[in-house]
């Protein structure tokens, strides 16, 4: 059973980065190699050029074609096996995950061949320090999750620059846990008073659906990835997968030549699942917000001292 996640050119270079050093294997745009390249069936200036399309335009043609050639894309997929993990990256534009069809047909023909999919939705974090941004980015993620029906991860991308935009009106965990909105009446009520009532009316929205939440992601920083990855591996499912060299109880993993993402394993399903998630909201905070400056002079230091352990 192959496992897959969507996100942006971004966070799967990032995410590319981290399975390597973990020597975990996934499909491997580019700013890194991939398994399979979208261009070698169609490629986006020709479009642009043959169609006198606008890059958006293009990219909602290119993703039409793809649709219509989905026994290509399929095909391709066979070649990596059952045991893959491939992280499809997806363009940025917001139709594609918000009103257009082609990225939904996909994903649903994706999960009848066998996929276990997960969206990782990408927002900036600096979105939160402008209470109007923030309800925008919180109907996009809402809209995008009532589109794709997958599992679902919200991200509040780059918060290692958060700082740069601002103070928060509330700690980091407002924002994430998506708490009480009404707290954002002033807030808004004072940037654009002749929308008030709308505001609050597409905050009601919101809350109603109650679905919305973030995790939050510094791609550079090794910590956070991990734990983005963890938060992932269990909407997925791939957390039930034991790591090819993972020790586990005799009798626990069903001994069969089987690719172990299909195998029954007791061992993982009541040992990983049931763990807490390691790290917090508050943790992020203090690295990221309150902090950043002892932490990186932490870090510096803690850094020099492994590498002059090294040359010793």
């Amino acid at each position: 059973m192959p496992f897959g996640e969507c996100g942006n050119s971004t966070y799967c270079h990032g995410k590319h980065q981290l399975f390597t050093a973990l020597n975990r294997h996934c499909n491997d745009n580019i700013p890194y190699p991939c398994a399979i390249d979208i261009a070698s069936l169609i490629a986006l200036q020709d479009v642009m050029d043959g169609h006198g399309l606008s890059l958006n335009g293009g990219m909602l043609y290119c993703m039409e074609h793809l649709d219509a050639n989905f026994d290509w894309l399929e095909a391709r997929l066979k070649e990596l096996g059952f045991d893959a993990y491939v992280l499809f990256d997806v363009p940025g534009q917001v139709e594609l995950s918000t009103n257009h069809e082609a990225l939904k047909h996909i994903v649903q023909r994706l999960t009848k061949i066998g996929f276990r999919l997960a969206a990782v939705h990408l927002c900036d974090a600096h979105y939160v320090t402008d209470a109007a941004k923030y309800v925008s980015v919180l109907l996009l993620s809402l809209r995008t999750m009532l589109q794709l029906e997958l599992p679902h991860v919200n991200v509040l991308s780059k918060v290692d620059l958060i700082a740069q935009y601002g103070d928060l009106d509330f700690n980091l965990d407002f924002y994430t846990e998506v708490q009480d909105l009404s707290y954002l009446e002033n807030a808004l009520n004072t940037s654009s008073p002749r929308h008030a009532a709308l505001n609050m009316a597409l905050c009601s929205v919101i809350e109603d659906y109650s679905l919305v939440g973030f995790e939050t992601l510094a791609v550079e920083d090794k910590a956070s990835m991990l734990h983005l990855t963890r938060a992932i591996d269990r909407a997925t499912g791939y957390i039930f997968v034991p790591p090819h060299d993972a020790p586990a109880p005799e009798g626990t993993l069903e001994a069969s030549s089987i690719p172990a993402s299909m195998r029954p394993n007791t061992f993982s399903l009541f040992s990983s699942a049931a763990g807490p998630m390691v790290g917090s909201v508050g943790d992020v905070q203090e690295r990221w917000i309150d902090a950043r400056e002892q932490w990186d002079a932490f870090e510096r230091k803690e850094w020099e001292r492994a590498n002059g352990e090294r040359r010793v």
